[in-house]
Order: C-alpha cells, then structure tokens, then sequence
C-alpha cells in the first residue's frame, strides 16, 4: 500500500513539472513571438521615418507626397520618440540647409513635447536624452527647466546640463563653473572647449575665480580656455599655479605658461625645476625640448649626468639634442668613465641603434 502511494505521487510529480516546463516553453514562445512583432514595427517605422527624412533633406516642400503611412503612425508615442531619435542623429550628420530643414520637422511634429517628458522621469539616462534633444534642437525656451539639473547627482545628467548651458548661452553658460563640485572629466572639458567660440572683454573677474577654484578640474579646464585664446593678462596668475598641491595642475599650469609666450618663461622654469614633483620636472624638461631656449643648457646637462630617474635622463638626452648640443652628447657617449645605462640613453637621443 506504501509503494503504491509513492508511485502516484512521483507520478503527480512528474506530471507538475512536466506541465510547468510546458507553461515556460509556451511563455517563452509568446515572448519571442512579441518581440519578433515589436522588431518588425521598429523596422517598419525606421523605414518610414528615414524616408520621411530623406524627402525633406532632398526635395522642396511642394514636390512631397503624402505618406500615409507616416501620417497614420505619428500619434503613437513609441512612433514619435524614434521620430525624434532619428531627428537627433540626422541633425548631427548634416549641415546648411538640411539642419534647418530637420529641425523645422521636429517643430511641425511637436516632438519638442516628447523630449520634455523625459525630464520628469527618474531614470537619469532618459533625462539625459531628453537634454540633448532639446539642446541639439535648439530649444532655448527649455534652458530655464535644463538649468535646475546642474546639480543633479547623475555625472551623466549634470554633465549634459553643463553643456546645454554652454551650447545655447557660450562663454556666460560656463558660470556653473562657480559652483561646480564634482571632477570635470577630460572629454567633458573637451566638449565645453569645441562650444565657446570667443571670451568676453569683461571675463577677467570669473575667469580668476576659476583659477582659485576648489575644484582641481574647473582650474584645469580654465587653463585649456586661456592655452585656446591665448589669454595673455593671465600668465602670472598661472605661475603662481606651480606652487598648487595638485600635480595635475601644475602640470597643466607649465603648458599654459609656455603657450602663453613669455621671454621669461624658460628662465623662471629653470629656477623652479629643482623644487617641483617628477611629473611636472618631467612637463618642465618637455617644455624646455620645445622652446629651444639656451639659458636651460646647464639645468639640462646637470639632469642628465646627475638624476637618477631613467625618464628624466632619456628627457634631458633629447633636450640637449634638441638644444643643438650633438657633439657634447656625441663625446658624452664615448667616454670610458660613462655608465653603460648613461651611454645607451645618449644614444637613444641620437637615433643611434643601441647595440
């Protein structure tokens, strides 16, 4: 009698789980059905809209048909917010005529309304897409709205914020930089450079204040701004710079210097080279190389026969090189009493094979 009610109910068992894999393999069926449909729509809508795009880049408004097609799928939301997607990427693809003629698109359609949306969500990554498209599209009247994410805790949200700001407003959009506490990464300071096309005459109080920023990137990307404009008036408060507790920027201030041209910079990089952390002796002697300056001839050939660092060694050999000093490396390298490590960097410099 035991046996026979563990048979049937291994039996029932066997039958649940046998119905359960059923149900997940119809479940995953169905899944797969959907999204086969959903991918058939999107491609569907991707033709449509690149047509629709297409024709207007190519053709005046009075040779356009009516695509019913395209009518038909514009009051649906998942239409409009491809529509709008593509409008971006193709925005970003042309210019002349055919920008303004995309942008005259994203007007007639009110996708304007779409992208707006999206900064109510919670997902930082939507409301970092609805401000590109709203910058990309030049929709000044959302700048009030793009401003109150500056301070938002997402770096990809406030990092599109800072450069909507930029993008619409130039110079004056970069005075987020006051209060800026978050690092300002490398390609973030690249795309605020590519935005501001000119400085204003009467920058001089902010563009200070940058320089005495907190914010270790805010003074390194104020340093690029003054290297790209040529910011002359400012080159002795980026001396001041090497003496900053920030390697980083005093690297940066031994490149503005010398882009800011001074008869004296050469000279006072040499008094300050013996005070200053490897990286920036480093910078120094790389600026030294450029500059082709004589007066840095001692310092240079001091580095070379007394430091002990190997990349300081192989930068001072290359300065010298530079400098015109050939023959003094040339005999440097035969001398007996040279160490063999000293000898192969000499030879380096001078484009020697080392053996």
């Amino acid at each position: 009698m035991l046996l026979t009610t563990s048979v049937h109910f291994l039996f029932i068992v066997f039958l649940g789980m046998l119905l359960l894999v059923l149900l997940l393999i119809i479940g995953v069926l169905f899944y797969s059905f959907f999204q086969y449909k959903e991918s058939v729509r999107i491609s569907e809508w991707v033709k449509v809209i690149n047509q629709k795009i297409s024709e207007v880049i190519v053709y005046e408004d009075q040779e356009l048909s009516l695509d019913q097609n395209f009518m038909a799928s514009s009051g649906n939301s998942s239409f409009r917010n491809l529509f709008l997607q593509k409008l971006v990427d193709s925005e970003k693809k042309f210019s002349g005529s055919a920008k303004i003629k995309i942008k005259n698109l994203f007007k007639e359609y009110h996708l304007q309304q779409e992208a707006a949306k999206k900064l109510d969500q919670k997902k930082p990554y939507l409301i970092a897409g609805g401000i590109q498209e709203l910058t990309v599209m030049e929709v000044k009247e959302s700048l009030p709205r793009i401003s109150s994410f500056l301070s938002h805790p997402s770096p990809q949200v406030y990092q599109e914020a800072q450069y909507a700001m930029v993008s619409f407003k130039g110079f004056e959009g970069l005075y987020f930089l006051n209060t800026a506490t978050e690092k300002i990464s490398e390609w973030q300071q690249l795309r605020l450079l590519l935005s501001i096309t000119s400085v204003p005459e009467n920058s001089g109080e902010a563009i200070e204040s940058w320089l005495r920023s907190p914010n270790d990137s805010v003074i390194i990307f104020t340093l690029k701004l003054l290297r790209k404009f040529q910011m002359l008036p400012f080159y002795p408060i980026v001396v001041t710079l090497l003496e900053h507790s920030s390697v980083e920027v005093r690297v940066q201030a031994v490149q503005t210097i010398l882009s800011l041209e001074n008869p004296s910079t050469i000279r006072f990089l040499t008094e300050v080279y013996p005070d200053q952390p490897h990286e920036v002796q480093l910078e120094i002697l790389r600026v030294m190389k450029i500059s082709k300056d004589q007066c840095c001839t001692d310092l240079v050939k001091k580095e070379l026969l007394e430091n002990s660092n190997t990349a300081i060694k192989v930068y001072a050999a290359e300065t010298l090189f530079e400098l015109g000093h050939q023959e003094y490396l040339a005999k440097l390298s035969r001398d007996e009493t040279a160490s063999e490590k000293l000898i192969q960097i000499i030879k380096y410099a001078l484009q020697e094979k080392v053996c």
